[in-house]
């Protein structure tokens, strides 16, 4: 089923229940259709031709929802692009994708349109619902691009595994470029619960909104849980609303998860996992309802459980066979068909595929995840490579680093991301660059990379740290970071 007939369903089912709330209104799920269908006769008026990739400015805001949903409605391809970024990255994504048209307003409703019919909605599972774009190790964002299939095998798989339905409030923490957003937004609509749309400043203060909200269901990175305690907020019983809390998008901690778990002593927890290629998520594991009854992990990680059914698994050490601790390589209805860019599909996939447009779906996907199995659940035990989740956000460490190599007086660079005191992981960069000034550099990046990429601090030395065999020892660039001299 495509994503706005999902919505439809919710409409005809609950069309006088809150839908959304942002900007303190509150929109009914018929309300929301009605923007929608007005959105979606509008574009189709004043497009000769309707493009297959249309650009959604990813805001919070009555438009920016109405307007996912308007292009849903005409079956085509959502492209989120953040206002926040720099322009310059802006424009490759959407030059790269195609997108032909790219909404933009006010954001109040949009003006009605008489008269104007909208084709009917074909349930196409090949057609694309989405694309977005994640961190690339050549210095160049990689263009994911996800099937309606896709996205219906994701949502079938958890419509009733967290408890969502009719009269909940729900979080929309994670922005519209981020994929876990999808679940904010058709999940929740799915089951006909209400949608509560933090603004920028509440996503500082995540306690206070969800207790001020009376929000029922969280969902966000882990990382909020470490903010959260550092500032003070997070005390005993200070969101006794929450039933359900789900974390995604970077490894959960025991320590996070026991902390959230007294301040919200009625919710369940869940531990989700997936990467952007295996849609939103593809395992999860439930914590039991009394911590007494968690069992820590060696590295202190949250297990993250096991696949949803209808997907298949496989750990893989280096010669692709399978091993008690190795790559978590997978396949099944949720895995994507390969990079917008298919040079992008070398080496991601079991067996191997060289740069085929679109990869047999019984390939498996490599996530470039370490796991193992502990008392039958998977544990993730860090990154193949150099990407890392910071706030969620996958970043590929080359890419910074390439971005910092393109700055004048800069030789060469290594990108860490070092734990701060609260727990949080943030980037820090070592540039070798003899009398360039690391505050120019630093402000220069500024206007190449989103906000997210942009190292907390930069540190400029006459010669890079390396091992004996010559390489750049990066365990000794961390050590440099945290000891803070150069």
């Amino acid at each position: 089923m495509m994503l706005y007939q999902r919505f439809a369903a919710a409409v005809a089912r609950h069309g006088d229940r809150t839908a959304i709330e942002v900007d303190g209104a509150a929109v009914s799920y018929r309300q929301l259709a009605e923007l929608a269908e007005n959105l979606a006769a509008r574009i189709h008026r004043e497009s000769a031709v309707v493009p297959a990739r249309i650009g959604l400015p990813a805001e919070r805001n009555l438009l920016a929802y109405a307007g996912y949903l308007a292009i849903q409605r005409l079956g085509k391809s959502v492209v989120p692009v953040n206002p926040a970024f720099p322009e310059s990255r802006t424009r490759y994504m959407l030059t790269a994708s195609g997108t032909g048209l790219v909404l933009t307003g006010s954001p109040s409703a949009p003006p009605h349109v008489d008269g104007i019919p909208v084709p009917p909605l074909i349930d196409d599972p090949e057609a694309e619902a989405y694309l977005l774009f994640t961190s690339g190790s050549t210095g160049t964002p990689k263009g994911v691009p996800i099937r309606q299939g896709n996205v219906s095998a994701f949502l079938d798989a958890v419509k009733d595994r967290y408890g969502l339905a009719p009269g909940d409030r729900c979080s929309q923490s994670f922005d519209l470029t981020f994929d876990l957003s999808v679940f904010d937004l058709f999940a929740v609509w799915s089951s006909g619960a209400t949608l509560v749309v933090p603004s920028r400043n509440d996503l500082l203060r995540p306690v206070r909104f969800i207790a001020d909200n009376a929000l029922t269901h969280w969902f966000s990175v882990p990382s909020v849980i470490s903010k959260a305690q550092a500032s003070g907020r997070l005390t005993a019983n200070s969101m006794p609303s929450l039933r359900h809390s789900l974390f995604a998008g970077e490894p959960l901690t025991w320590p996070q998860a026991r902390a959230w778990k007294a301040a919200a002593p009625g919710s369940t927890l869940a531990n989700l996992y997936g990467p952007t290629e295996l849609t939103i998520a593809c395992c999860d594991y439930a914590l039991p309802a009394d911590p007494a009854d968690w069992r820590d992990t060696p590295n202190g990680v949250v297990p993250i459980g096991l696949p949803y059914p209808g997907l298949e698994h496989a750990v893989l050490d280096e010669s692709g066979q399978p091993a008690s601790e190795g790559e978590l390589c997978m396949r099944g209805p949720q895995r994507f068909d390969g990079y917008l860019d298919p040079q992008a599909n070398h080496g991601r996939f079991h067996p191997a595929v060289a740069s085929d447009p679109a990869v047999p779906r019984d390939h498996w996907y490599r996530t470039g995840d370490r796991v193992n199995t502990r008392e039958g659940l998977l544990n993730f035990l860090g990154r193949d490579d150099q990407q890392v989740k910071v706030s969620g956000y996958r970043v590929e460490l080359g890419e910074v680093e390439a971005a910092l190599r393109a700055l004048d007086g800069v030789a060469d660079a290594v990108v860490v991301a070092v734990d701060d005191e609260a727990g949080a992981l943030g980037l820090h960069a070592v540039c070798l660059a003899p009398g360039s000034d690391p505050v120019r550099l630093r402000a220069e990046l500024v206007g190449r990379l989103p906000g997210y990429m942009v190292p907390r601090r930069v540190l400029t030395v006459d010669q890079l740290p390396s091992n004996s065999n010559g390489k750049v020892d990066r365990r000794a660039v961390a050590d440099l970071v945290r000891s803070g001299t150069s």
